[in-house]
């Protein structure tokens, strides 16, 4: 048989734990103060255990004892003592916090990627926009070596067709011709309609 819980030095002079809770349950202020004053110590220690923070300790120590007030007639005396009931509760209610402090952070964690990723127009525009050079590669591809050269040098390098045709040392009716055939077969293979 369990040994009651006392409160004070003289077990005959107060009733036991077990007793305040009965007590408690029926609406007693009393009785809680009673209660209060013998687990207020162990139930702040097994929340301090699990949450291993002092604000949020304190915090989690008045929930558990706003909820045994509130919640005494739940207490069954033939499932175990009024403090093993208290300390489960306290424990229940610091790994609650803990799961809640974790799943906040994890939404948190979530938001922020969710804020870093591009609208989806702009990755749709960069989808396009590789799809498009690869296109241009692989049409270039296709041109004469001289075609190509012309195209690189004029458009990509920015030169005048002046320049090219130093570069190259052709002359600049040559030129002119392979980047106004190059450009051509260029537009047939990218499908560009004029």
């Amino acid at each position: 048989m369990r040994e009651p819980v006392y409160i004070g030095t003289n077990p005959s002079a107060r009733p036991d734990l077990e007793e305040l809770m009965a007590r408690v349950a029926r609406g007693d202020q009393e009785a809680f103060s009673a209660v209060y004053d013998v687990v207020a110590a162990p139930v702040a220690g097994v929340v301090r255990g699990v949450l291993r923070d002092r604000a949020q300790s304190e915090e989690v120590t008045q929930e558990v004892l706003v909820e045994v007030w509130r919640t005494a007639a739940r207490y069954r005396r033939d499932r175990g003592t009024a403090v093993n009931w208290i300390l489960t509760l306290a424990h229940q209610r610091a790994v609650d916090r803990v799961r809640s402090v974790e799943a906040s952070a994890a939404r948190d964690h979530r938001a922020a990627l969710l804020d870093r990723t591009p609208e989806f127009d702009e990755v749709s525009e960069q989808v396009e926009a590789r799809l498009e050079h690869e296109q241009v590669r692989r049409c270039l591809r296709t041109l004469t070596e001289l075609q190509r050269q012309s195209v690189t040098m004029a458009y990509y390098r920015g030169l005048t067709y002046r320049e090219v045709a130093e570069l190259l040392a052709l002359p600049l009716g040559t030129v002119k011709t392979r980047l106004r055939d190059g450009l051509i077969r260029l537009r047939d293979c990218l499908g560009v309609t004029v």
